[in-house]
């Protein structure tokens, strides 16, 4: 009688706790889920935690009258169902909160785990996603997803259920559950904490069509081989225009210049057409007469979205498409000049976007994030650095300014724009570099710091950041050599200050990195071990960037990168992005006008700059990483509380440590004018921003113009893959993008342009293999669309070095061209 008391609260406490499923070694198939489910909904005992609670205790209290007539022994159950919810704690039951345990789980290859959390989602949310499911008849608008948690977090725990299967080499098994998130949860996305979604189906059917290669023993493609490819071809015009430097002034007005009100009006099109040629607004018509789009006209080539004729190699076909293209004449025309920059035409291409700016200045286009973009100011930036880098050309723009308004919210309703095209004139070549304002006779309006660190603002409104009484243009970069396999997705992420994975008494990377020089990821005799501090101290980076949190600083480390290799560290504060430090659960999301989650956060900051302050390598302090896109924060619903709670938190580590300045990282400008209203007390505004390899913009003038602060980039850089490229190709683009957003920085430090340029830090020095997909694979997939090379942001390439193969990870390293190209910029110029 008690084997069979037991036996029953036994079964009772295996199916609340998600075991229904049958053992490990079963397959997974889609009947068997569905059965699975059918006999947990029977019983109902999994639809809400307090009816189930209820339950258990009416059996436990059932039992314990038995145990008191000598049914069973209480001790031995009460000791065997601790032990049960000891190993698996599912915590809130929600399908958020269970899906980030399986991701858990999967990253720590906790097989049984990752079964019982992904059973338990099942259990509790499956009817519920199904509804979503069938509810749908595509994917949900980006501000819509919320609604649709529970579809995405079930469809998720799918996904990652036949990923563990994968993983075990479970190859048959995989595939069934694979095609089970397929045909069950298509319109399921998962979302990647770095900003965007993505589609655990599309993912699955790639899965399975490697798998099934596999099996066949055919090699895996690369993704790019299996797309069809358009033919390679050359841009010819047919209509180059009769005027390289049109002057618009002699084909119409240009009125009120230099105000919001102004605009061009035409009053001779022809010979304005005439003088712009093809392509060029308002000449809409001579492409037409191109022999070479009256031989593409009605063919294959022709045939498609006009926005898939921007990337591909068919330069021909591309210009005549967007020539085709129902966009507005701004839009269009920008996208002819990318293609005309792309095919080596620089004075058209240079024509092109100069019309925009004096036709269309008020033009905004949409990124992939449903975000406005200003094509006026991007046309602009371009035609300035098509100039600057060719100066064969011998042209230049002067005057040249778009302003732009109210334009730091997603609002483009009350935007204004105010808009001087200046002109273009013939220069020659020593012209195009930039003359340097002497600043030595230039009083000092603002001085933050003490000797060792200086901030200063100049009455001219130049800053500078000063080290020890010298200048210090911040060339920094982001160090954080990952080992290949780890991802903080998973949790195992390990912490690259402490980590010696050969044993030999030193940490790896800073230590003991060895450089691949022939590329055959195998350590010669010739390839020591030099360790990347000196690499970095070779390659001229002067900074690093880091966090103190959640992993510990090695101060010993960092003091020694400081005292031998002249590197010091820019040290931040999450301020509760991501929900690191706020005491908040990830799903919760920091809200920072909750006084428990501002006290957290205080706290963590008040810690960190007591523990940190006296030391000499530390430059300044950095709060948040782009908090203001509220990812597990509301910093980006709520923003003004966040922009206050930054200011007070300022406040505090200034009166904690009045030695050193404090900076805040953004996402680029979004909200800029709430925090020039509301972050008195930060002394930097730093933002992480790709906005393309002419460099950032409008930035250091909006920056200057609104919160009139010293500026920094905080973070950006570029893939070194470009698909369908080879390898070297994705390197050469790297490089060049790093070498365009360096000179404008330093175009606009003290001195330059609008002198608020304190330096940047590059994104990144190694890269790190667990931001696309499978932590252990190098993966070439883009993530989002974006001004890059091929059009998407590939952020597993961003390392300036390489890891080679991964077989000697962390330390290998393969130098990239962006490697050398800072090397140049850095040590050299």
């Amino acid at each position: 009688m008690k084997q069979y008391f037991k036996l029953a609260i036994f079964t009772l406490l295996i199916m609340h706790l998600g075991f229904a499923c049958g053992q490990q070694s079963e397959k997974v198939t889609p009947d068997a889920e569905i059965q699975t489910t059918g006999q947990v909904q029977e019983i109902e005992v999994l639809k809400q935690e307090q009816q189930k609670t209820q339950e258990v205790e009416d059996v436990v209290g059932a039992q314990e009258e038995q145990a008191k007539s000598g049914g069973f022994d209480e001790k031995e159950f009460i000791l065997e169902s601790v032990e049960l919810k000891r190993q698996f704690d599912y915590g809130n039951l929600s399908s958020g909160h269970l899906t980030v345990k399986s991701w858990e789980a999967l990253g720590k290859k906790d097989w049984e785990s990752v079964w019982a959390y992904t059973q338990k989602c099942f259990d509790l949310h499956e009817d519920e996603a199904r509804k979503q499911q069938a509810s749908l008849s595509g994917f949900p608008a980006s501000d819509k997803q919320s609604v649709y948690d529970v579809l995405n977090n079930v469809g998720t725990c799918y996904f990652i259920r036949a990923e563990g299967l994968m993983r075990q080499e479970k190859w048959e098994e995989a595939l069934l559950a694979f095609q089970y998130v397929i045909d069950n949860f298509k319109y399921s996305q998962c979302w990647d904490p770095r900003g965007w979604f993505w589609s655990p189906a599309k993912v699955s059917q790639e899965s399975i069509d490697k798998i099934n290669k596999m099996l066949r023993g055919e090699e895996v493609a690369k993704e790019e081989e299996e797309k069809p490819k358009a033919p390679e071809s050359k841009l010819t015009l047919f209509d180059p225009g009769t005027e390289d430097i049109v002057d618009y002034a002699k084909y119409g007005k240009l009125e009120n210049v230099g105000t919001k009100d102004y605009k061009y009006v035409i009053s001779d099109q022809v010979g304005l057409m005439q003088a712009c040629g093809e392509g060029i607004y308002p000449n809409s018509s001579s492409w037409r007469k191109n022999p070479a789009y009256i031989a593409l006209k009605g063919t294959e080539r022709l045939k498609g979205d006009h926005w898939e004729f921007i990337h591909t190699d068919d330069l021909q076909a591309n210009f005549f498409k967007w020539n085709m293209a129902a966009e507005p004449p701004g839009v269009k025309q920008f996208y002819r000049g990318v293609i005309l920059e792309k095919a080596g035409l620089w004075k058209h291409a240079v024509k092109t976007y100069y019309s925009i700016v004096v036709n269309f200045p008020n033009t905004i286009g949409w990124t992939y994030w449903k975000t406005p973009w200003y094509i006026g100011p991007a046309s602009l930036h371009r035609a300035r650095y098509i100039l600057r880098n060719h100066p064969e050309l011998g042209m230049k723009l002067e005057g040249a300014k778009i302003i732009t308004q109210n334009t730091y919210d997603d609002d483009v309703s009350n935007d204004v724009f105010i808009t001087d095209p200046g002109k273009i004139v013939r220069c020659s070549a020593q012209e195009l570099i930039p003359a340097r304002e002497d600043l030595s006779d230039i009083k000092i309006a603002k001085n933050v710091g003490t000797e060792h660190i200086r901030l200063l603002q100049y009455e001219n409104g130049h800053w500078q950041l000063l080290v020890d009484g010298q200048p210090f243009p911040l060339r920094a970069i982001t160090y954080a050599p990952t080992k290949i396999g780890q991802s903080p997705d998973e949790g195992t992420l390990g912490n690259w200050m402490e980590e010696d994975f050969d044993q030999n008494g030193k940490i790896d990377g800073p230590y003991d990195a060895w450089v691949d020089k022939n590329g055959n990821n195998a350590q010669d005799a010739d390839e020591p071990n030099v360790g990347d501090f000196k690499l970095m101290k070779e390659m001229g980076v002067n900074c690093i960037r880091v966090y103190h949190h959640p992993a510990k600083v090695n101060k010993e480390l960092l003091r020694d990168l400081y005292e031998n290799y002249g590197i010091m560290t820019v040290m931040g504060d999450f301020l509760g992005m991501y929900a690191i430090g706020s005491g908040a659960s990830w799903y919760e999301g920091t809200d920072y006008s909750n006084p428990e989650h501002q006290k957290n956060m205080l706290q963590t900051l008040k810690e960190m700059v007591n523990e940190f302050k006296d030391e000499p390598w530390i430059l300044f302090w950095l709060l948040g990483n782009e908090n203001n896109y509220g990812i597990a924060c509301n910093a980006k619903t709520e923003p003004r509380p966040y922009y206050k709670f930054v200011n007070e938190a300022a406040k505090m580590v200034k009166e904690l440590d009045p030695t050193r300045p404090v900076a805040i990282c953004n996402g680029d400008v979004l909200y800029l004018d709430i925090f020039a209203q509301e972050c008195s007390a930060v002394d930097i505004y730093g933002t992480n921003a790709y906005r393309g390899k002419e460099g950032f913009g409008n930035y250091w003038q909006d920056v200057k113009l609104v919160a009139d602060k010293a500026a920094i980039i905080t973070e950006f850089g570029c893939g070194a893959y470009w698909e369908g490229k080879p390898l070297e190709k994705g390197e050469e683009a790297q490089a060049e993008y790093h070498r365009g957003s360096w000179e404008d920085i330093q175009y606009n430090m003290a001195g330059y342009g609008e002198g608020n340029a304190l330096g940047g830090i590059v994104f990144e020095y190694v890269d790190e293999w667990w931001k696309a997909y499978e932590p252990s694979k190098h993966d070439w997939k883009g993530q989002f669309k974006g001004p890059f090379p091929d059009g998407f942001m590939h952020e597993e390439w961003l390392g300036i070095c390489g890891q080679g193969d991964g077989s000697d990870s962390p330390l290998l390293r393969t130098l990239r061209r962006g490697y050398y190209t800072y090397q140049d910029l850095w040590t050299k110029n």
